[in-house]
């Protein structure tokens, strides 16, 4: 499978599931703030199984998701995935 599926892939899930959040208000607008709710929805398990894949290794998973390191620690916490020091 090229890059280029793959891509497209995702993309017809979401376009998928959010075609069937919108079917499930039978024809009325869901509330206001759809973009942070989306973000949300897909942020935390993102975050999640990217760090699980990377053996959590903060700079193997920020390099993988295209961010510093800094940024995917301050996500963690917001997403409240960050593991406390021992």
């Amino acid at each position: 499978m090229t890059e280029q599926e793959k891509k497209a892939g995702l993309s017809a899930s979401v376009e998928h599931h959010l075609r069937a959040y919108f079917a499930a208000h039978k024809g009325e607008f869901p509330a206001a703030g759809l973009h942070g709710r989306v973000l949300q929805e897909v942020e935390r398990p993102l975050f999640s199984l990217v760090m699980e894949k990377c053996g959590g290794n903060q700079l193997r998973a920020a390099a993988l998701l295209g961010l510093n390191r800094n940024t995917l620690r301050k996500k963690l916490r917001q997403l409240g995935l960050a593991k406390e020091r021992s």
